[in-house]
This record gives C-alpha cells, structure tokens and sequence, in this order.
C-alpha cells in the first residue's frame, strides 16, 4: 500500500477516534488501541513497519518528544504552591520505590528473567501526558490532584526512559565484563541526562530572549520553535539514547516559566500538534502489533497486571507521601489513577530489539506493553468519575458560565442560573462592582480575566462557556477571542454591536464572540431596559406545558436568552442559532414586567390584606 494512503487512513482513523471519544464519552485512546489493532493485525489493511521501514522508529521517537515538550509547556511552578511536595516525593521517592516493586512482580509473578524485569519496571514508572491529560479534560477532578497527576506525568516520563537506559547499560556491561558495577554505569548516565537538561533550558533561554525582541519574524516562530525542539532531542540523544526526552522535557518546562508573551500565540498550534501526533502515534503502534507478540501473554502476565493495578501503584503512592500534607482521599484516588501511554509502547519496543543484543529475550515487553496500556487505561478511564466522586475530590458535573463583567445585568442573570443549580463565577477588575454580587451571595472573583495569573489563581475548569458583558464592547471582543481557542468559539459570548449598523466603528463579527438574544442586543440595549423595569423569568417546560404555551404567557416584546437542560447543558438563543426547547428544558427570558390590569391589582392588595389580619389575629 502506498505511504501516502497509510498516511491517510492513520489520520482518518485517530481524528475518527477522537470524534468518536467526544460524541460518546468514551476514553479516546481506547478506541484509538481499538482502530489501529483493527486496521492492522486483525483485518491487515496496512503494516506501519513496511509502510514506513526504516523512518519508523525515528517517526515516533520525534513524536513522542514533541509530545512531551507540549506537555512540559503546561507545567507552571504556581502550580506547585499546593501540589509542589506531593510532587516531590512522587519524583524523589516514587520512581525508585515503583521501579523496585515493579520489578519484583514483573519477575516473580510475571515469570520474567531478571534482567527483563528490571528494564520493563524502569518503563512502568510513566504514567504519560498522553493519557493523564485527556482522562482530567474528561472527568472534573479537584486542582491538587489533578495537579499532582499532571505534574508526575509529564516529569516522569524522561524519568522512565532514563531508568530504561541505565538498566539495559548495566546488563550490557556486565554481559561484557561480568565483574561490573553499577558505579560504572550510573554516574556517567546521570551526568548525561544532566548534561541534556542543560542543553534545553539553553535553548529555551534562547528562544526566550529571541522572541520578544523581534529576531524572529511572528510567522516563523511556530516551524524555529518545533526545529528547535528536533534538534534539542537529537542533539541530545548522540550524548546518550533516550536523554533527549530528558532535554525536551526541561526545555518545555523553562520555557512556560520564563513568561514569554509571544508563545500564547503558538498555543492553539501546538495544541493541534499534540492531538495529531497523539492520534497518529497510537494508531500506528497499536496497528503494528503482531498477534504472535501477543502469544507470550499468558495466566502469569495477567496476574501481573492485576498486582500492577492493585499492589504496585497503591504501595508506591501511600509510601511516597506517607507523612505528607496531602488528605487521604487524594491518597487513594492518586494510588488508583495510572494510565499508561505511548512512552511505554515506544520505549518498550526500542528495547526489546535492543535486548536481544545482549543475549536477553525481550519479545514479551512487546505485546506485554500493549496489554498493560489497555489494561490501565480502560479501568482507569471507565471508573475515574466513579472513584473521584466516592472519595469526595469531584468537582461539579454540570457545565458552568462564566461571567466577565459585574453589573446589575450580568448579577441578575448569574443569580438565576444559581438558583438552577449551575456552576457561576463573576470577574471584575473592580472591587467596587463586584460589591452586588458579594451582597446577593455569588461567586466571585477580583482580578483581570487577561491576566495570565488568573489561569494559576482560578480554577476555569468548571465553566465551559463564557459570556463577556462589560460596558465596554472592544474588551467583550477581546475577550472571546482570549478564551474561544480554549473552550471553542461557539461557546464565548457577548452582547450584540450597539453601534448603528454600517458605523465605521463597529466591530467586524469575526473579531467578536457570538451576539447574544436573536434581536442582538447591545450593552446600552439591555442597560436602558433594565432601566425600565425589565427583568429575567425562568420558565420550565413539560410535555403538558410546551414552549409555544410558555411563549403567550411572557410578553409579546420578551426575548429568549438561553435554555437550561435537565443535565445543566446551557445553549443560548442568538442571531445565528437557535435552540430547540425540549420538555424538562428551564427557558431563562428577558422582557419587560407584565402589565397587570386595575382588577388585577385590586385582587392583590386584597390577598395581601387578608394575610396580614390573618397574622395579627394569630399573634
């Protein structure tokens, strides 16, 4: 088959995957497993091996470490501030204490040689961004734990590799001279993987300096950074192999802590990067599986892979921070959640050919890899909700607004949405505006939305949708477009273009998020009606009470703002959509008050006459 149609059909499958993933909620990198072992060793519709031949390993050695500085960009030492000593000791401690007890179940229940088993252990300490990043995107988990996953994830993954490399040149040294040491061994290594680290906090200094200075021009600073990480990740592996997981992973990581403004321009790129390669990459291992790889798994290796779900990880997490500050409930839902990624698979098969160099047979690391990938990653990814909510470290499920802008409007609509039971948070600038919203009991949040520190001060995971309605209309624009490549541009809003149309100062509607309420009111629209006297009402629908029956009772002028569905699922009316209401569904309206008749009224005050004699003669 030709490479171009290989190519092609990797990318159909993994973006199809990953589609698939989002409609069904399902753990991507399952069904990913799924359609590469699918296309490959069962139906045989290619072979990446003879597709790609040679390019093969270098391919997914380039990827994996570009997937791995993306991942070191995500790491900001603000994080650190209460996940940093449980991160500690999950890097100091848990990487020799998962190595050693990994290796004692690889060997004595897995049946593995020595040797083997030692190797494979050093592997199975990476947990992998791959995996971790998506199963937290997926499931609403508290900041520590989440942070302390990420964070152990992306450091651990160079970590891994290094352990790999230190255990295969011990056992090939003492293949070659039987009276070595591991004093021979681990200190050149570790000076290497030094020396790596140095070379990519160089180079990310460089780029640092570089940038914002302008010695880069703004459309080739995404191909010099990615040529840069290539050649960090080369450069470095002709020190020692596999130290250059080592330097991409410090590059990324100086990098997003050396506050370069000019790289929040690339995110959305690399971004799309990391979910190409990670399609890519997990299809093409995955279809170049061979079914006699998967012929030395046996009863032995599946006892393993229980004791590495239910005896290696939790020893080695309740270890490392026995005596920390962090609670018991993150203990145990840190000692569940361990999926491995694609660092395993590549790692695992790079040393099983290696092994047999040196005497060793390691064809089982290939299809034992594999089998610990899916293994972990189905029973982590199918009962992480479920473990996070019994332990008490979940979040809310329902989807969440969030609110740039404190005023009486935007405090009237965030009070509505309270009462519905969905997740609002109020940013202002200004304390002083923010002052309604503390009175009426909301949450509430001091400080510049833009400002990168916000991303470390507030969790913004709850809320996946964003309306901007400050008094100014350039800022709401801008504001959309900051946070449209983050939770998509078709959920940022704001008010519609108050300027008259055809005004030389109007906005054009690419630069703004989507216009709220099908009439596309303006900041001054909603601000003259509330004026007025206009308010928000909450309609519910039944099957006996629909949303023709609702609109008769509101005022001919009311406009429809949003529906809220019995799952929290919140979809806005505006100039281009409109939502079909549903029974079960909440509609939030604004219009104008209802215009009673002097019957009407008369029929009022008696009723509230009758019930205030009613308590005097009761007092």
């Amino acid at each position: 088959m030709e490479q171009t149609l290989v190519i092609a059909m990797v990318g159909m499958l993994g973006i199809g995957a990953q589609w698939l993933a989002w409609r069904t909620g399902w753990p991507a990198l399952v069904l990913m497993l799924a359609a590469g072992f699918l296309a490959g060793p069962i139906l045989g519709l290619f072979d990446p091996e003879h597709a790609f031949g040679p390019l093969l390993e270098p391919m997914i050695s380039i990827g994996v470490a570009l997937i791995l500085f993306e991942g070191g960009l995500s790491l900001d030492f603000r994080e650190l501030r209460h996940a940093g000593s449980g991160v500690l000791r999950l890097v100091v401690l848990g990487v020799p204490l998962g190595w050693t007890f990994g290796a004692i179940a690889a060997h004595s229940i897995g049946g593995l040689e020595w040797p083997v088993a030692v190797l494979f252990a050093g592997i199975l300490v990476v947990t992998g961004p791959t995996v971790v990043m998506p199963l937290l995107r997926q499931s609403s988990v508290n900041p520590r734990p989440a942070a302390i996953l990420k964070w152990e994830a992306i450091v651990n993954d160079p970590l891994g590799a290094l352990c790999a490399v230190i255990a295969y040149e011990y056992f090939r040294r003492v293949a070659e001279f039987p009276d070595a040491s591991l004093v021979e061994v681990v200190p050149p290594l570790i000076f290497a993987a030094i020396i790596a680290g140095l070379i990519g906090y160089v180079a990310a200094a460089a780029i640092a300096w570089s940038f914002p200075r302008g010695a880069v021009p703004e459309y080739l600073k995404v191909p010099v950074l990615l040529t840069a990480v290539i050649v960090v990740f080369v450069l470095s592996n002709t020190i020692e192999h596999e130290a250059g997981l080592v330097a991409v992973t410090v590059m990324g990581i100086a990098l997003a802590n050396m506050n370069v403004s000019s790289l929040r321009s690339i995110h959305p790129f690399k971004q799309n990067v990391a979910v190409l390669l990670i399609s890519g990459l997990f299809i093409i291992l995955s279809a170049s599986l061979k079914f006699e790889e998967l012929a030395y798994l046996n009863w032995s290796f599946g006892l393993f892979l229980l004791a590495l779900l239910f005896l290696v990880r939790p020893a080695t997490i309740l270890l490392s921070l026995l005596g920390s500050s962090v609670p018991w409930n993150e203990r145990l839902f840190l000692a569940w959640i361990a999926p491995r990624g694609i660092v395993l698979v590549a790692i695992s098969g790079l040393f099983a050919l290696r092994l047999k160099d040196i005497g060793y047979d390691g064809t089982a690391l290939i299809g034992l890899s594999f089998a610990v990938v899916v293994t972990t990653i189905v029973a982590h990814g199918f009962t992480i909700d479920l473990v996070a909510r019994l332990l008490g470290i979940k979040g809310s499920n329902r989807p969440g607004l969030l609110i740039v802008g404190s005023t009486p409007w935007t405090i009237a609509l965030a009070q509505h949405l309270h009462e519905l039971k969905t997740p609002v948070m109020v940013v202002d600038s200004s304390w002083q505006r923010l002052t309604l919203a503390r009175q009426k009991g909301l949450p509430a949040y001091h400080g510049e939305i833009l400002n990168e520190a916000t991303e470390h001060n507030l969790d913004l995971s709850p809320y996946s949708v964003l309306v901007a309605a400050t008094e100014n209309e350039a800022y709401n624009a801008l504001v959309c477009n900051e946070f449209a490549h983050e939770i998509g541009r078709d959920k940022v809003f704001q008010l519609g273009e108050s300027a008259e149309e055809g005004d030389r100062y109007a906005l054009p509607p690419g630069l703004r998020g989507r216009a709220l309420f099908e009439s596309g009111f303006g900041v001054e629209d909603v601000n003259e009606r509330q004026a007025q006297g206009w308010v928000f009402r909450k309609t519910k629908l039944s099957e006996a009470f629909r949303f023709e029956a609702a609109q008769q009772r509101l005022p001919e002028a009311a406009n429809m703002l949003l529906l809220v569905r019995e799952d929290g699922t919140l979809r806005f009316f505006t100039h281009a959509v409109r939502p079909e209401p549903q029974p079960g569904d909440t509609i939030i309206s604004f219009s104008p008050p209802q215009q009673r008749s002097p019957e009407e009224v008369a029929a009022k005050r008696a009723s509230r006459r009758q019930k205030t004699t009613a308590a005097e003669q009761g007092a």
